[in-house]
């Protein structure tokens, strides 16, 4: 029980502090962009497309670590209920999902890394956010780049399916690379992490959109360095919360005696 608490106390604070960060980063460089594209959508008739769908990984935008949850705000307002507001409200939701968010991705580093000793440090903290960010972004980004309002998608199921599918493959490669040193070892890994690109992520019927293919490379550009802020102080966090607290023991589960 002492594990399961300290795992998620690391977690929430990590989550909490990286949360932050991203949602303000997002404030200032993915939500002008989507603000943008709902203009091109509404004078376009309103595109009906499934954002919320993306799994949070185009993470964190698609992230709910994320923009997903402002580009809701794109759909006819038949097709939605309540929606915070512009302004202030919007931004407190989007911190909100953001720190929830972050918890969760947090709850998974944590966990995963002390199957490997653990995150000692801000350093070997960086090292996991990196992998993180390959695991949640970078992979799934190749195949299913984050989306603007009024841009086509693919079924919703099926893109949830290829997503969820490639973290997998990614992170099972990037640890058979990083902890088990054998050749056939690292051609299985490097096997996983190019499979679901072989297949292909599901593509829609068709690519006509209102949006700019300029408006569009910004976004991405935009969700994948904040994804990347995100990650890097998500696993530095987690370094130095667990550094500090576990003192000198070897694990969590010694901790916080």
């Amino acid at each position: 029980m002492n594990l399961f608490r300290n795992v998620v106390f690391v977690a929430a604070i990590a989550g909490l502090v990286a949360g932050v960060v991203l949602a303000c980063m997002q404030a200032y460089a993915t939500v002008p962009l989507i603000l943008k594209a709902e203009v091109y959508e509404q004078a376009g008739g309103g595109h009906q497309h499934e954002h919320a769908a993306a799994p949070a990984a185009n993470a964190t935008d698609t992230n709910a670590m994320s923009t997903a949850a402002p580009a809701e705000a794109a759909a006819p307002a038949e097709d939605e209920g309540w929606a915070p507001a512009d302004g202030f409200e919007r931004f407190a939701f989007s911190i909100l999902a953001n720190i929830v968010t972050g918890i969760g991705f947090a709850l998974v580093l944590v966990a995963v890394s002390e199957f490997a000793g653990g995150i000692g440090n801000w350093r070997q903290g960086v090292f996991w956010g990196l992998a993180g960010f390959a695991a949640f972004t970078l992979a799934p980004g190749l195949g299913l780049p984050p989306e603007l309002p009024a841009m086509p998608a693919a079924d919703l199921t099926q893109r949830q399916i290829w997503w969820w599918a490639t973290v997998a493959a990614t992170a099972a490669g990037l640890g058979l690379i990083a902890f088990r040193k054998s050749l056939p070892l690292a051609i299985l890994a490097v096997a996983l992490i190019v499979a679901p690109h072989v297949v292909g992520a599901p593509q829609p019927d068709s690519f006509e959109t209102p949006i700019p293919e300029g408006l569009h490379h910004q976004f991405v550009v935009a969700v994948t360095v904040t994804n990347l802020v995100f990650w890097l102080v998500l696993g530095a966090v987690v370094g130095v919360v667990r550094g500090r607290f576990t003192g000198t023991a070897t694990s969590l589960r010694d901790s916080f005696a």
